[in-house]
């Protein structure tokens, strides 16, 4: 078992993270001592901790992030991934256009200077 101290730097998950992660159900710890309310967590909280914060690195919304726990199933995690993954292709080209566009502007700016 592992302190949420411990268990943070391990994980990379801030320890406000990992109580609100455990709040809302997402991921909580496998035990909590009734002395003094520490939190403790195992070595199968350790994958889903790496799981989440894959992603939310990924860009996924605590409740995607639910769905995919309580889920359970590669196939819906998969077709997450791969939507997001949709999205981000999606972003870069409209960010390329946007980038292209800009150049353009400013050769315009440049054409008229001259």
């Amino acid at each position: 078992m592992y302190k949420i101290s411990d268990f943070s730097e391990m994980t990379g998950l801030s320890k406000e993270t990992l109580r609100y992660y455990a709040e809302v159900k997402l991921l909580e710890p496998a035990y909590i001592d009734p002395n003094n309310n520490y939190r403790y967590y195992d070595d199968g909280s350790y994958f889903l901790a790496i799981l989440l914060g894959k992603l939310r690195r990924f860009g996924f919304k605590i409740q995607e992030m639910i769905s995919v726990m309580e889920d359970e199933s590669f196939a819906n995690l998969e077709g997450l991934l791969l939507q997001k993954r949709n999205n981000i292709q999606m972003q870069i080209e409209d960010l390329l256009i946007q980038v292209e566009e800009i150049d353009d502007f400013l050769e315009s700016g440049k054409e008229e200077n001259e």
